[in-house]
């Protein structure tokens, strides 16, 4: 395949991670910040023909006379932030499809900044978002208004808007590595629908830090050898990985990482982990990626420590594939222990988004599996990406009646440039975690349940998306064993970027 001629650096050249590669929450095929909220994850993925950055960049060349060959497949996001730096170099004034694409590839174009002496972009609005020469700074706010009809627990008459704030930085000291911090603030908090994880309506874009920014992320990531390591103080366990576990961008998080589950659910603490990623020649080509990280919720107790007793999750991923296509197997391994805690559970990482027998982690820990598989095809048309998820848990040191295992699962659908170029539709359904058998023998659960949502983002240009969503579940019934608690919502989303 041709490659862009005159890039100004090659992606292994870097030592950045192969195109399977992510790091960051929030996971997006389209926007990086997009996956951050979503997934958790930043998601590196190729820019192909039909993208409109590609064609954008090709328009660009031609446009400004730069050196270049006519690529027939896909390229990846450096190359695409090498040229497009390349080509702005000398360019006192940008257009507005050029401003875009500037905003699209700022992570990638402040990496490649630290690493090359004299790749300093001389585009006017983009150095004044910067307060250094290394750091981006990107914001998003989101407002929503909607509302929940539950069974139990919610005002059906009750309409109310909402709103969050992020802010993110992402800085490079020497050009393969990245310091992320994300602060955020908003008032979802659980008076709301959108802040309650045990009903599962929460949000991807919730926040409840209504009185004040608080730093929400904080971790460095940096190469050693072949290797990328992390380690942070405000981390969780799905950011330290080389390849994102889903490609669907959700509304509620109970869709998030291929459902949110026990094996990639998680909460804000400390932690560290290690990966590698199969160096390959051609980046459409498949590849291995394995990760293993760990996180501490006593991390930064005197009383505990790094690696002290208490609650502790140790996540290990394999994964193979291209950038159309992945197949991913993880585990997870929880521990708890009873002089640590006032309530001895593993509930930190495994009660959300779960039935009411599905959040029983009562034993002394607990073990888990999760396999995902996502595909994309080629061109943009009435075919799907498709996103599958399935995970199953083993409670340790349970009794007589008490739940044994659990189980969850999704399949998310999302179409690309539906009736409008750069709109996109989405939806999921799947089973929030539930009991799947009992300690005692013979008994049955009786504990299936169904979860689905559907939304259409309406891009009404660059900075501005309206996504309004329909929501709802069946047999629910976190909080209220003794019946069924079915659920219906609707919002509208808008989210502001800058």
């Amino acid at each position: 395949m041709k490659l862009f001629q005159q890039m100004l650096v090659a992606p292994a050249a870097l030592g950045l991670l192969a195109p399977l590669a992510v790091n960051a929450a929030e996971l997006n095929i389209n926007d990086v910040s997009d996956y951050a909220s979503s997934a958790e994850v930043q998601n590196f993925s190729d820019v192909y023909p039909t993208d409109w950055a590609f064609q954008a960049l090709t328009s660009l060349a031609e446009r400004h006379g730069c050196a270049v060959a006519t690529p027939n497949g896909s390229i990846t996001r450096y190359e695409a932030a090498s040229l497009l730096n390349n080509c702005l170099g000398e360019v006192a004034q940008v257009n507005e499809e050029e401003r875009r694409l500037i905003n699209e590839f700022a992570p990638e174009i402040a990496i490649i900044k630290g690493r090359i002496d004299g790749l300093e972009s001389r585009v006017g609005e983009f150095e004044a978002g910067q307060f250094s020469k290394t750091t981006v700074l990107k914001g998003k706010t989101t407002f929503v208004v909607g509302g929940v009809t539950r069974e139990h627990g919610f005002n059906d008459d009750a309409v109310t808007l909402t709103y969050t704030t992020k802010l993110e930085t992402n800085t490079t000291l020497t050009g393969d590595d990245l310091l992320y911090t994300r602060f955020m603030n908003g008032n979802m908090g659980s008076s709301t629908p959108w802040g309650s994880k045990t009903n599962g309506t929460y949000l991807a874009a919730a926040n409840s830090s209504e009185t004040y920014l608080k730093v929400d992320k904080l971790w460095y990531t940096a190469p050693i050898g072949d290797f990328r390591v992390w380690v942070g103080p405000k981390i969780e366990n799905y950011y330290m990985l080389a390849s994102a576990p889903s490609i669907y961008k959700p509304v509620l998080k109970q869709f998030a990482l291929g459902g949110n589950g026990a094996t990639y659910g998680s909460s804000t603490t400390g932690g560290f982990g290690v990966a590698w990623t199969q160096p390959k020649d051609d980046p459409s080509a498949a590849r291995f990626a394995i990760s293993t990280n760990y996180a501490h919720m006593g991390i930064d107790d005197q009383t505990q420590g790094v690696l002290a007793d208490g609650q502790t999750k140790w996540l290990s991923s394999v994964a193979y594939g291209s950038p159309r296509w992945s197949v991913s197997l993880a585990y997870a391994a929880h521990s708890c222990t009873e002089a640590t805690l006032a309530a001895p559970s593993c509930k930190v990482w495994t009660d959300y988004y779960s039935t009411q027998l599905g959040s029983q982690a009562s034993g002394t820990g607990d073990s888990a599996v999760g396999f995902r598989a996502h595909w994309k095809p080629e061109e943009v048309g009435m075919v799907p990406a498709i996103q599958f998820g399935y995970d199953t848990r083993t409670i340790d040191g349970t009794s007589s009646g008490e739940v044994k295992s659990t189980a969850q699962w999704m399949v998310g659908l999302m179409w690309k440039d539906v009736i409008i170029d750069g709109n996109r539709a989405g939806f999921a359904y799947g089973s929030r975690q539930h009991a799947t058998e009992f300690h005692t023998s013979g008994t049955e659960p009786a504990d299936e349940n169904s979860v689905w949502e559907a939304y259409y983002d309406f891009k009404v240009n660059d900075n501005m998306t309206i996504t309004p969503t329909i929501f709802g579940g069946e047999d629910t019934y976190n909080g209220h064993a003794s019946g069924s608690d079915d659920i219906f919502g609707g919002l509208v989303q808008t989210t502001f970027k800058f």
